[in-house]
């Protein structure tokens, strides 16, 4: 190897060693790295690399012990520091939960930083955050449905509609009656909830906020012309009135039931929410529970998926809503007619 590209490169491999403020790292600990990935150098050539490499860089070095340490400043204009292992796994930790949720721009910006971050960790199996990444998954609770498909262009559009603020062309199929509309809508915002991603966004002519699947868009393009603004909207104010949980009134009301004891300690170690009690009622560890929850269908939905594990006694209303529903299930397994028909949950 010539010494003139031997000297690129260990310019190179020391620059990429170097963090930004306010990490830092001495010249003598640069030494040692450097000597591992097979450079024959001297601490008094690292320290005149460092210093010629300074200005042109924006390295910075805090003298005020020894060994001096050097670090990039924030502003640097290249920045070709290593991935350090925190970073790297977040990043691959993250990267399926980023993906539904991020414009399709914003994801390829980050692709190269995604790749980097598993090569690294791949690079590094010895490394205990590296090992990390290989034994720690995050589960959802329940059953999980496959995304529904949405296409590169309709999220490209979305997205950069709602980012630049400009009014949407969009045939859109409805669910119920499967036709196509045509719309002209001015984005608000988006929530990715569960396995659908929402557009949430104004029709033409109107001021109500509607929601909209983007794997129903099957048709869309931006618009030259600014959307609404919106300017009282407020993403986190509008998931909590409840329209993506199917709030049944505003006001919260008291659950109150029974439940086994398997139940009973699950409750206890994850609440059900702040304002809960759980007290036992029986030799067999029956526990009474008391919890102030909203009126919404989740909550309800929560309560079936227990099963034969709860006894609901308030609200009335769910109580009513469950005997109907064990009467429809009962009459829907003892006969094999067409199932009867059954209001959603």
């Amino acid at each position: 190897m010539s010494q003139a590209k031997d000297t690129l490169l260990r310019l190179f491999a020391l620059l990429r060693l170097i963090p930004t403020e306010p990490q830092r790292i001495a010249a003598s600990t640069l030494l040692e790295k450097l000597r591992d990935r097979g450079f024959s150098v001297t601490l008094r050539s690292v320290q005149r690399d460092l210093s010629r490499l300074s200005i042109p860089f924006s390295l910075q070095c805090d003298d005020s012990e020894t060994p001096f340490r050097w670090s990039f400043t924030r502003e640097a204009p290249l920045k070709l520091e290593d991935m350090d292992a925190p970073t790297a796994l977040a990043l691959f930790l993250s990267e399926s939960h980023l993906s539904p949720i991020l414009p399709q721009s914003v994801l390829d910006q980050l692709g190269p930083q995604f790749r980097r971050a598993r090569n690294f960790l791949n690079g590094v199996g010895s490394n205990g955050l590296a090992d990390w990444a290989k034994r720690v998954r995050s589960l959802p609770n329940g059953k999980t449905l496959i995304p529904a498909q949405v296409s590169a262009h309709t999220w490209a559009q979305v997205s950069a509609g709602l980012m630049e603020r400009k009014q949407l062309e969009v045939v859109y199929r409805s669910r119920s009656k499967g036709d196509l509309k045509h719309f002209r809508l001015h984005p608000a915002g988006m929530v990715s909830r569960h396995a659908v991603s929402y557009l949430l966004a104004s029709v033409n002519g109107y001021s109500d906020l509607r929601q909209f699947a983007l794997h129903r868009i099957t048709e869309v393009s931006v618009l030259e012309e600014a959307g609404h603004e919106h300017e009282s909207f407020d993403v986190d104010a509008y998931i909590a009135s409840g329209v993506f949980s199917y709030r049944e009134a505003e006001a919260h009301v008291e659950l109150i039931a029974d439940v086994r004891p398997q139940i009973a300690a699950l409750l206890h170690e994850t609440p059900l929410s702040q304002q809960q009690t759980l007290s036992s009622v029986s030799e067999q560890g029956w526990h009474r529970l008391h919890a102030t929850v909203p009126l919404d269908r989740e909550t309800l939905w929560w309560i079936f998926a227990l099963n034969e594990n709860i006894r609901l006694h308030a609200p009335q209303v769910w109580v009513d809503e469950v005997r109907e529903r064990l009467n429809s299930m009962q009459a829907l397994y003892q006969n094999n007619q067409t199932p009867p028909q059954m209001q959603p949950a």
